[in-house]
């Protein structure tokens, strides 16, 4: 079985989140830093286009989104489970409205003018407008808008309240009793406000929260080992990527294996990835292409948040 390799940079709310399953579940990977704006050509010669982090390499296989990163490093390793049985639909609708709605508050949050302020004081001022225009761009052209800060902080309380109330009343520990996608999905943002004295007390504020993100936080990020991008590159060429999953191949649309396409997020960072639409399954759409640096490479999509358009 090839060896996991996590695309990430270290202050990226979403990257923290594939660092912390990957602590869950105990496995040891690879860890290759890429750059927080664009450009990124190391990342995009796997990708095909797609600039979002993190992203998840085995061998020839790219995995794009922390949600189908998620039921990768499930079938990678089957338990402690993230999906628990009986929980599938609560757990991952859960974790769905939590990387959605509450992490849109929360970036609203971390990037109001005081906090900007003391995240990115030590930065160069030039480095500071080169890192908002570059966010400024990765959220032009899809659904999702930047929120007010003060609609932000206006719905915060609510979102706290309700979650303060479930974990005090709630048995386990977690937020439906065993440790799940949903908790994962949750504390990655959370994690995010923490990073300043200026967003931290929307967390602290709340015990039984900080309880909780304290426990999930304890799961730590496993064993990683430094790899460089040339490194993954060359494994990336050097490997066959896996067999498709057998699965009956399903699109409602029509589209039919063998068809060129491009796939695309639908909220953020909507940069079109082109190819050879290999699979269409329930939850994950594969496609096949080809680079000069990273070879021939399966590149897989969650179905869900992303768009599938002929080309």
């Amino acid at each position: 079985m090839s060896e996991l390799i996590l695309h990430h940079y270290p202050t990226s709310p979403f990257a923290e989140k594939a660092r912390l399953l990957l602590g869950f579940k105990g496995l040891p990977w690879h860890s290759v830093h890429i750059s927080p704006v664009m450009p990124k050509p190391d990342l995009t010669a796997l990708t095909g286009g797609y600039r979002k982090t993190p992203v998840l390499q085995v061998g020839a296989d790219i995995y794009c989104d922390t949600a189908l990163i998620a039921r990768r490093l499930e079938q990678e390793k089957a338990s402690p489970a993230l999906f628990p049985p009986g929980q599938e639909m609560i757990t991952q609708t859960f974790a769905t409205w939590a990387d959605s709605v509450v992490f849109a508050q929360a970036v609203s949050l971390v990037f109001q003018p005081e906090s900007v302020a003391v995240r990115f004081g030590k930065l160069p001022p030039e480095a500071v407008k080169a890192f908002l225009a570059d966010r400024a761009a990765l959220f032009s052209g899809g659904t999702a808008s930047r929120l007010p800060a003060e609609l932000a902080k206006h719905q915060w309380p609510a979102i706290m309240a309700r979650l303060e109330q479930q974990l005090r009343a709630g048995a386990g520990g977690f937020l439906f009793g065993q440790p799940s996608i949903a908790d994962f999905a949750l504390a990655h943002c959370l994690w995010f406000l923490k990073a300043t004295p200026v967003t931290a007390p929307l967390v602290d504020a709340y015990p039984a929260v900080t309880a909780w993100l304290a426990r999930v936080l304890e799961f730590g990020h496993g064993t990683a080992t430094q790899m460089t991008a040339e490194q993954a590159l060359e494994i990336s060429r050097n490997a066959t990527p896996a067999a498709l999953p057998d699965e009956v191949f399903e699109d409602l649309n029509g589209f039919h294996a063998g068809q060129a396409v491009t796939v695309s997020a639908i909220d953020y960072g909507v940069d079109p990835v082109a190819g050879e639409l290999l699979f269409a399954g329930r939850e994950e759409l594969i496609l096949r292409r080809t680079d000069e640096r990273a070879g021939t490479v399966h590149v897989h999509f969650p179905r869900w948040g992303f768009r599938l358009q002929a080309q």
